[in-house]
């Protein structure tokens, strides 16, 4: 700290805490859309901090602590305050459990990762990523604000809080764009897959958002099912021994 801290990198970080700040306020207000697309523009931020900060070599503990603290905001508290307001509030006590259970479970997820970042966490993500669980919440706002459909009390998104809570904490393996080495060359389809991707969301961003991250979910509890199935079927020779 004597020697000072990089600017730009933590700048970025407080620009995507802000996002997370200035969403809690919009929610508290009713405007639980705009509330949400804050929270996802604080994942744009947080995502640039690391990589200018990996960029410049500009890389330090006191940026690690500070991304996860913003995180917390903006992923976390954020989340939770817009999908209670939103849509939970109505079932009293049990509805700002769920939603503070979130916020816990996202605050554990971010210290299991800080300890973990460089052996279990160096390449999949172990548990559902913290951004991860705020979009699929968040775009979950956003898709039932454009389809005209009224979240409130409505018991699927208590029951899809409180599993994403518990898959954050969980052992379960979710990937990341940190698996992808772009220094390195990839086939032609993988840059046509990605601008039709960006050319989709940007048609109708509403829909496809909260499609991908239900896709991002599901193919996940999939995949780790399928993993777990071959797990039990190689263990079952060892045991017949």
């Amino acid at each position: 700290m004597k020697k000072g801290i990089y600017i730009l990198p933590n700048a970025l970080t407080l620009t995507g805490m802000f996002g997370g700040f200035f969403a809690i306020l919009v929610a508290f207000k009713g405007d639980y859309a705009l509330a949400s697309w804050a929270v996802l523009a604080a994942m744009i931020f947080d995502g640039l901090d690391g990589f200018v900060a990996r960029l410049t070599g500009s890389a330090s503990r006191f940026g690690i602590e500070l991304d996860s603290l913003s995180d917390l905001v903006a992923f976390g508290v954020a989340p939770a305050v817009i999908i209670f307001l939103a849509s939970i509030r109505p079932y009293g006590r049990v509805g700002w459990m769920v939603a503070f259970l979130y916020v816990a479970c996202g605050a554990m997820r971010l210290a299991r990762y800080n300890v973990q970042m460089v052996t279990a966490e160096r390449k999949s993500f172990t548990g559902v990523p913290i951004p991860a669980g705020a979009v699929i919440l968040t775009t979950l706002v956003i898709f039932a604000r454009k389809m005209d459909i009224d979240l409130m009390g409505s018991p699927l998104v208590l029951l899809l809080t409180f599993v994403v809570s518990l898959l954050m904490v969980s052992t379960l393996r979710f990937h990341g764009m940190k698996e992808i080495n772009f220094s390195k060359r990839k086939p032609f389809w993988f840059l046509v897959l990605a601008v039709t991707v960006v050319v989709v969301v940007a048609m109708h961003p509403e829909i496809a958002l909260f499609i991908c991250a239900m896709l991002y979910l599901t193919i996940g509890l999939i995949e780790n099912t399928y993993l777990f199935a071959m797990k039990r079927k190689r263990s079952k020779p060892n045991e017949a021994h």
